[in-house]
């Protein structure tokens, strides 16, 4: 079987020879050559050049071995057309929130992803790099964290002024998710014609909310993103973080894979979800320890898997920054050892 069709193959729950692996942040700070770019380059600069960027989603690619490569881009970068004015401090920062009506009017939904040709001509140009080797994976932020973002004007500990707004004045928070499901369903449109093979959606900061929030405020917006999106015909993956308390309402929401973090045991996800692929979901902290632990790691969740068919392996999250290489390095080919058929 050609080992490139792995992650494909996965995500239809089809027959692979080893499971495909690949990280969430596989590219970014804990590699010394993205460093050096960011020496001379800001993190918009590197998503915003379309050569930049197709070169920082290639660096992992020549150090793992990895049966993907996702796009590098930010989450953020659909709420400038959108009107917002954003920078990087090092951490994300928007001047304008939207807190008001009126905000939230003066937002540009429908075309404002067609802005982002730069992000699409770096799909294009990742493509043509990683055509017969590996899938590339598109990315989009879910509406929920995009627009808690947009609210809040950077990260936040607690969600105060979104979830204020969410249960004030849930006319208002309707209005401005179904202006961001929009955008976000037609950026992901967009960088499927230019050649992501799958994608992602990305609910980073899903586990704040309660299950009630979930399904009366949140639900309804990410599952009209998510059928969208599989009618282009891709593999569509669904992650969130902290999703235990309203797993089965959050797999029943949509996607072909349902992304899980290191707060439950693999096996227990597979039962909540169904019959769904599944993607997961070691710690990204375990990448800090020794071999031994992080190797008995990493057969606990191939293990759990048991060998059934749609199984995706990843962290529960990102690669934090100061990950060792090495320690990457191995659990993919542990990985691929330890799943081989």
């Amino acid at each position: 079987m050609n080992k490139n069709l792995r992650f494909l193959r996965a995500c239809r729950s089809q027959p692979v020879d080893a499971t495909p692996v690949w990280f969430m942040r596989q590219a970014g700070r804990y590699m010394a050559e993205y460093r050096e770019l960011r020496k001379t380059h800001s993190i918009l600069a590197l998503a915003k050049t379309p050569e930049l960027a197709c070169e920082v989603t290639l660096q992992p690619l020549r150090a793992l071995p990895i049966d993907a490569a996702i796009l590098f881009a930010d989450i953020l970068l659909v709420v400038e057309p959108m009107g917002l004015q954003l920078t990087f401090a090092p951490g994300p920062s928007i001047s304008n929130p939207v807190r008001t009506e009126a905000d939230i009017k003066r937002l540009k939904a429908a075309g404002a992803a067609a802005e982002l040709g730069c992000v699409f001509e770096a799909v294009r140009l990742i493509r043509r790099e990683t055509e017969g080797r590996q899938a590339l994976i598109g990315f989009a932020g879910a509406p929920f964290t995009v627009a808690s973002y947009m609210i809040e004007g950077g990260p936040s500990d607690h969600y105060k002024i979104t979830k204020a707004m969410m249960a004030d004045r849930p006319d208002l928070w309707d209005v401005l998710m179904r202006k961001v499901r929009t955008v976000t369903a037609e950026y992901l449109e967009a960088q499927v014609a230019a050649g992501a093979q799958a994608v992602q959606l990305f609910d980073s900061w899903i586990g704040a909310l309660s299950p009630e929030q979930y399904r009366r405020h949140v639900r309804p917006h990410s599952k009209w993103v998510l059928d969208r999106l599989e009618k282009t015909g891709v593999p569509v993956i669904s992650f969130g973080t902290g999703t235990n308390g309203f797993l089965e309402d959050f797999a029943g929401a949509g996607g072909s894979v349902i992304g899980v973090d290191w707060r439950i045991d693999l096996d227990t996800a597979r039962r909540r979800i169904g019959k769904k692929a599944v993607q997961g979901n070691l710690d990204p902290v375990l990448l800090f320890s020794g071999k031994k632990a992080l190797k008995a790691a990493v057969k606990d969740i191939i293990d759990r898997n048991g060998g059934r068919k749609g199984h995706i392996f990843n962290l529960g999250h990102g690669i934090l920054p100061t990950t060792p290489v090495d320690s990457v390095k191995r659990t993919a080919e542990w990985v691929h050892e330890m799943s081989a058929s």
